[in-house]
């Protein structure tokens, strides 16, 4: 089986520990309270159609007051003309110079070897030069040359830690119940449009979910839809698969029958992040979807049942999917989950939760495999009513590498922007 309750919710967010001296760094900022904007990241209920826009975040140009070494905390010290100060340690700024020796240019990646980096390095000198730009002196006889607006971007302030992460990431989530009207697009400017590409991005980042509409109802659709973020998953079940009745099925979904909500592969150690499903036709009689948002039932599980919700979160069990289609397969995984438990299921199916809707010929519905939970009412399978969806996966990584190319494309620059989406 290549599908099974299982809730991929909000696990929290582990970053890699900082190194000493990076602690010592951050510690330092949190001492001296510095000016650096805040961004709040409360999830809220979508009640309506939603006009979803990107966060603001302010692009204004940066300049420095002074600049100067604390030798004995091995720090760089910055204070801002907007009365704002930040603190970079001495080996994290030589290990990050930006000149060609240290940096290929062309990819912006690393060429200083990390077996060549004096770890204790000290410095000689640091000034701001005239055109207004971090130069310093270091012992080997090397200079580094910094931008303001690159150090400030890199702050190691709490608020701008958050800033940079959310920049990158999105991990801003709006939570949903019954009441969500789901966020629709048009198929034809996501393909062609990249503020529609964006919206469309956004919404399926930020909410899970995303009806595109207008799709030429025949197969085909979810790869080339897949074309314009990059390129479809491969699994055991080929690019793409046909979601239909079949004699000897080797998967539920191939039936008429109902499907409890789910989400898709956890046989896989690494289950695919987005799927998409294209209706090309629909059943006469029956076949509704139903989708849930498990993080916020998660958060539901966890305020009436603590002991449950650590259990599912740290208890992990063996997966298992066998059988042929693209190939002979026989996979297992073991992950942690939220499976076949009453007081998860409970709530799962409680009507105040679940989204029913009916996908129409033509109709594309794009979501987050790792954090909704989605079913299928049965259906009454009829010779000239077959109903046929066509389904792709695809990961995050490729999603969200898109997301950040059109933003860059739409906005000008990395930063997400205040101008509102193309979802209506």
């Amino acid at each position: 089986m290549w599908m099974s309750t299982l809730a991929r919710f909000a696990r929290p967010i582990f970053q890699r520990s900082p190194s000493p001296v990076l602690c010592k760094a951050m510690k330092a900022c949190r001492r001296m309270e510095l000016l650096a904007p805040s961004f709040c990241m409360t999830p809220v209920h979508i009640r309506r159609h939603q006009t979803l826009g990107s966060a603001p975040m302010p692009v204004a140009a940066h300049s420095m007051r002074h600049v100067r070494a604390l030798h004995e905390e091995r720090l760089m010290a910055v204070e801002w003309e907007d009365g704002g100060q930040s603190l970079y340690p001495f080996t994290w700024l030589r290990d990050n110079c930006q000149c060609s020796r240290c940096t290929l240019q062309s990819a912006e990646a690393r060429l200083l070897l990390m077996a060549d980096l004096d770890i204790h390095i000290g410095m000689d000198s640091v000034e701001v030069t005239k055109d207004g730009k971090v130069s310093i002196a270091w012992p080997d006889q090397h200079t580094s040359v910094f931008d303001a607006e690159w150090l400030k971007k890199r702050c190691f302030s709490d608020a701008a830690r958050q800033a940079m992460q959310e920049e990158l990431f999105l991990n801003e989530r709006y939570y949903w119940d019954a009441t969500l009207r789901i966020p629709q697009a048009d198929f034809q400017e996501v393909l062609h449009d990249d503020g529609a590409a964006l919206a469309w991005l956004m919404a399926l980042r930020q909410v899970g979910i995303v009806h595109l509409k207008g799709a030429p109802a025949e197969q085909g659709q979810v790869a080339r839809l897949a074309e314009r973020i990059g390129y479809l998953r491969l699994t055991f079940y080929g690019h793409t698969w046909q979601v239909q009745d079949k004699s000897m099925a080797n998967n539920v979904a191939y039936t008429s029958g109902k499907l409890s909500l789910h989400t898709d592969y956890p046989a896989l150690h690494f289950a695919p992040g987005v799927q998409f499903l294209h209706c090309i036709k629909q059943a006469k009689e029956g076949g509704e979807s139903e989708v849930v948002d498990g993080f916020h039932m998660a958060k539901q599980l966890q305020r009436e049942d603590p002991e449950a919700f650590r259990t599912l979160t740290s208890l992990r069990v063996d997966f298992t999917d066998t059988g042929t289609d693209y190939c002979d397969f026989m996979l297992q995984s073991k992950n942690r989950i939220i499976e076949a438990l009453k007081a998860y299921v409970d709530i799962m199916n409680r009507p105040e939760n679940v989204v029913t809707y009916t996908m129409k010929p033509g109709d594309i519905v794009t979501f987050d495999n790792w954090r909704l939970l989605h079913g299928r009412k049965s259906y009454i399978s009829r010779p000239d009513r077959l109903r046929h969806l066509e389904g792709a996966y695809l990961d995050w990584d490729e999603v969200m590498s898109r997301l950040r190319i059109v933003r860059r494309n739409v906005h000008g620059d990395t930063r997400a922007s205040d101008k509102r989406s193309h979802l209506h």
